[in-house]
């Protein structure tokens, strides 16, 4: 693929969309149908479809009986950190051995041409930015993971949360899975912009930020506390009568997909001339400037509260005036 039909490289041979980030047409006014009808198949496909589909996975085929999780116990607690390991190593492997071991695709629509293992870095265990962040994924984001899915899956399974049937609330369950990607867009934001309160950030979120340039191996390499407050947004299912598939799914769409963000690249090679596009040019923004992006453009809370950066010279004119008002208020 020719890179430079749809983008280009600037002056440090950084990549650069030629179109900007957008909004997704959902919360806009006046509404935009004709728009939103031609971005609703980008919400489903590739990554939403899937996150559902490896959710419905484990739940048919890799979680233990609904009698077995009634009560607590260490082989069941054990097998569910086990495959949750398992699925990371396999999803984060699939798009790290591609793009950042082999390099099939070099630096085409890479944003930072640079690759983290091609310098060492003292800001990270063995000076290795991939070898840390894999590290902190298994020794911290896994088990956390994991401990939410537990807590979630007993609670169903012992009757301590309400609990929706297929067969009994069908409407109700569907609209759920819907609404799950703008429930863990709005409790990311939330999350997020917490965790850039200064007194916060120096202590929990600064780990997640040694990454400026993040690969794949980067998504999960956060604070215990930030891993924490990212995975509790899945405890939503123990108040609304929902189901441990829709727990699963919201689960996977947090922990898989928190790689979607730190890819790098913005479309992934599948043929000479094909390609799938990652959606990840917003969040590298963020990764980039520090104090943009603290959300998705799938609910604009940015875009409401000023923070939004779309990549444009435009965005850059704004990010430089905010930090213009701030050091005049700070005089």
């Amino acid at each position: 693929m020719d890179e430079l039909k749809t983008g280009r490289r600037d002056r440090r041979n950084h990549w650069w969309p030629k179109k900007s980030a957008g909004i997704a047409p959902v919360f806009v006014f006046p509404p935009r149908p004709v728009a939103f009808l031609k971005w609703l198949p980008s919400y489903f496909y590739p990554w939403t479809v899937l996150f559902f589909a490896t959710g419905a996975l484990f739940w048919w085929l890799l979680t233990p009986s609904m009698e077995t999780m009634a009560t607590l116990s260490w082989g069941w607690v054990a097998w569910i950190v086990l495959r949750n390991a398992v699925a990371t190593a396999l999803f984060y492997g699939a798009l790290e051995l591609p793009l950042y071991i082999k390099r099939w695709q070099g630096t085409r629509f890479k944003y930072n041409p640079a690759f983290p293992e091609d310098r060492a870095n003292p800001a990270f265990w063995w000076k290795s930015q991939t070898r840390d962040n894999m590290a902190r994924t298994f020794i911290f984001a896994v088990p956390i993971w994991s401990a939410w899915e537990v807590l979630i899956l007993w609670a169903f399974a012992s009757g301590l949360a309400p609990m929706s049937t297929w067969a009994e609330n069908p409407g109700w369950l569907v609209m759920l899975a819907l609404l799950v990607p703008f429930v863990h867009h709005v409790h990311f934001y939330l999350v997020h912009r917490l965790l850039h309160v200064p007194a916060i950030y120096r202590r929990v979120h600064a780990w997640h930020h040694k990454a400026t340039n993040p690969s794949p191996w980067s998504s999960l390499s956060m604070h215990p506390i930030e891993l924490m407050l990212y995975f509790s947004g899945a405890g939503l299912h123990l108040l609304v009568g929902s189901h441990p598939l829709l727990a699963l799914f919201h689960l996977h769409y947090a922990g898989l997909g928190a790689s979607v963000g730190h890819i790098g690249f913005h479309t992934i090679e599948t043929g000479r001339e094909a390609g799938v596009d990652t959606h990840a040019f917003t969040h590298y923004l963020h990764h980039k400037y520090f104090e943009v992006n603290y959300g998705e453009g799938l609910v604009p809370i940015d875009k409401w509260m000023g923070t939004w950066h779309d990549g444009s010279e435009e965005g850059d004119r704004l990010m430089e005036a905010r930090r213009a008002g701030r050091r005049a208020g700070q005089a």
